[in-house]
């Protein structure tokens, strides 16, 4: 079973109070229609999650910016670092290192087995 993330869920009305500068792309783990729970208070998203804990697997892993092959490259990972998972798709699987970022896309197969 994967251990989730420990983060306080917003206790009070969430709301923004005018514009918001968008983050570059491969900083912090927002996308227009998911974001980390811990965002919530200061960018909107459709819906939030709390991320499960992960590590990257034997090799280090390269973010794309992404869920292509040939997409832009970000951060590049350590091998068994530990990371959070925030959604799948297909074979791909978005990744954050925490609600700062950096986050991006990695193929599942990168990841540890979970235990």
């Amino acid at each position: 079973m994967t251990a989730q993330a420990s983060y306080s869920l917003p206790e009070d009305i969430v709301g923004l109070n005018g514009p918001v500068e968008k983050p570059a792309p491969g900083t912090l783990p927002l996308r227009g229609d998911l974001a980390h729970i811990a965002l919530a208070k200061n960018y909107l998203a459709a819906h939030y999650v709390i991320p499960q804990r992960r590590r990257i697997g034997d090799t280090a892993a390269t973010l794309k910016l992404a869920m292509r092959d040939d997409a832009g490259n970000g951060t590049t990972l350590d091998a068994g670092q530990e990371i959070e998972l925030l959604d799948c798709a297909g074979d791909w699987a978005w990744i954050a290192c925490g609600p700062a970022g950096p986050s991006g896309y990695v193929r599942l197969g990168m990841l540890a087995s979970e235990q």
